[in-house]
C-alpha cells in the first residue's frame, strides 16, 4: 500500500478531521527510518480505521518539514482535526509505538465526549456522566473519559474520584486536569482527620479554605487560600498554592473564576 503524501492539505489537513492521520516525517538516507517504517506499515494495517498513515519525504517537501519543526527523523505526529496533538522522535520498538498510539489516538466517540465536556462546562452534570458511561461502555479503557468520570465523582465521591485517576495511565493532554483531581480529592479526604492539620496561626483557614471547596464554594475557597499564602506560603508544604492552582485547572483557565482571581494569586506569591 502506497502511504505517501501527494498533497498535505487535501491527505493530512482536511481528512484528519474524519480520522486521525499519523505523519511519519522521514528521509531515504536515514536508517532510522528503515527500522520505524515497517512498524508503522503494520500496525496501520491493523488499525481497524482507527487512524491512518501517512509518509512524508523530508527531502522533497523541506518546506513543510520545516513548517512543522522538523529537526530530526524519524519524526511522527499525530494530526487531529487539522492540529498536531501528539508526537515523538526516533525508533521506537513496535511495542512502544503501539503503547503510543493507545494512549494518543482519539476515540472513535469524540464527537460524544465533545458533548459531554460541553454539558460538563455548563453545569449539567448528570447529562454529562450519562453521555460519558454510553462512551465508556464501548471505550472502556479511554483515559479522558475516565478523567473527565473522575472530575464529575469529585465532589460526590472524592476518594473514588482520587482512585480512578491513580488506576489511569494518563497522558500528557490530560494530566493536568488529572493532577487538580487528585490534589483536591487528597484535601477533601483530609477533612475526615484535621488533626492532619499542623499547628498554625493559619491552621482554621486553611481548613475553611478546604471546607468550602469540598461545597464547591470555589470564590470563598480562592480567597481564603490566597490570604494565606499572603500569611503564612509554607504552610502544608506550599498547600495553598497547589490547592489554588488545581482549582484553576479544575475550572479551567478561560473559567470566569479564574480569571476573576489569577492575578490576586499572582499578586500574593510575590508579596
Amino acid at each position: 500500500m502506497n502511504y505517501e503524501i501527494k498533497d498535505f492539505k487535501v491527505d493530512v489537513l482536511e481528512k484528519s478531521y474524519s480520522v486521525p492521520v499519523l505523519v511519519d516525517f522521514w528521509a531515504e538516507w536515514c536508517g532510522p527510518c528503515r527500522m520505524l517504517g515497517p512498524i508503522l506499515e503494520r500496525l496501520a494495517e491493523r488499525s481497524n480505521g482507527t487512524w491512518v498513515l501517512a509518509k512524508l519525504n523530508t527531502d522533497e517537501n523541506q518546506e513543510i518539514a520545516a513548517q512543522y519543526g522538523i529537526r530530526g527523523i524519524p519524526n511522527c505526529k499525530l494530526f487531529f482535526k487539522g492540529k498536531v496533538i501528539n508526537e515523538f522522535t526516533g525508533a521506537l520498538p513496535e511495542k512502544a509505538v503501539e503503547e503510543w498510539l493507545r494512549k494518543s489516538v482519539p476515540s472513535k466517540f469524540s464527537e460524544m465526549i465533545e458533548k459531554a465536556k460541553i454539558l460538563l462546562d455548563s453545569g449539567k452534570e448528570n447529562d454529562a456522566q450519562l453521555i460519558l458511561q454510553e462512551v465508556q461502555s464501548g471505550d472502556i479503557n479511554n483515559q479522558e473519559v475516565k478523567v473527565l468520570l473522575a472530575k464529575i465523582l469529585l465532589f460526590q465521591n472524592p476518594a473514588e474520584a482520587q482512585r480512578i485517576i491513580d488506576s489511569t495511565d494518563v497522558s500528557r493532554q490530560h494530566i493536568e486536569l488529572a493532577e487538580s483531581i487528585r490534589t483536591i480529592s487528597e484535601l477533601i479526604n483530609r477533612l475526615k482527620t484535621k488533626n492532619s492539620f499542623d499547628e498554625s496561626p493559619v491552621r482554621e483557614k486553611y481548613i475553611s479554605a478546604i471546607t468550602a471547596l469540598s461545597k464547591k464554594s470555589f470564590e470563598e475557597a480562592l480567597q481564603l487560600f490566597i490570604e494565606i499564602i499572603k500569611e503564612d506560603r509554607q504552610y502544608d508544604d506550599d498547600g495553598s498554592r497547589k490547592a489554588c492552582i488545581a482549582i484553576f485547572k479544575y475550572l479551567g483557565e478561560e473559567n470566569e473564576i479564574s480569571i476573576k482571581y489569577r492575578r490576586d494569586f499572582s499578586n500574593a506569591l510575590y508579596i
